[in-house]
């Protein structure tokens, strides 16, 4: 049987990883020993950003929730704690929304949170 070279198989895995590298600045994206380090730095990257990017938000969330319960005279604990009393469900990215655009609907959950937390 006759050998059978790797060359194209080589060039399809190089080509692969050229292509992800496209756009990145001088060897990163001409040289397939310089490109594979960075692509693989860059999707590690990015998918630790993914797993990051959710706890940004809940901190957003909270920073909203508890800002909009300060005003109300209550602490974010007391009233996260609160409308677990009352048997409230909603979460935190949907408080948030409702502390920045329905400050009345807000209000009427932080008393709500208040009376069940006075009589706790």
């Amino acid at each position: 049987m006759a050998r059978i070279k790797g060359g194209l198989n080589a060039r399809k895995k190089h080509n692969r990883v050229l292509k992800l590298a496209k756009g990145y600045r001088g060897a990163r994206s001409k040289q397939y020993r310089v490109a594979k380090q960075s692509v693989m730095r860059a999707l590690a990257t990015s998918y630790r950003g993914r797993k990051e990017r959710k706890r940004q938000f809940r901190r957003l969330w909270i920073a909203r929730i508890n800002a909009a319960a300060r005003m109300n005279g209550l602490s974010y604990s007391k009233f996260m704690y609160g409308l677990k009393l009352a048997g409230v469900e909603v979460n935190r990215k949907m408080l948030a929304e409702m502390a920045v655009n329905d400050a009345e609907g807000f209000a009427t959950l932080a008393k709500l949170a208040q009376s069940k937390v006075e009589a706790a």
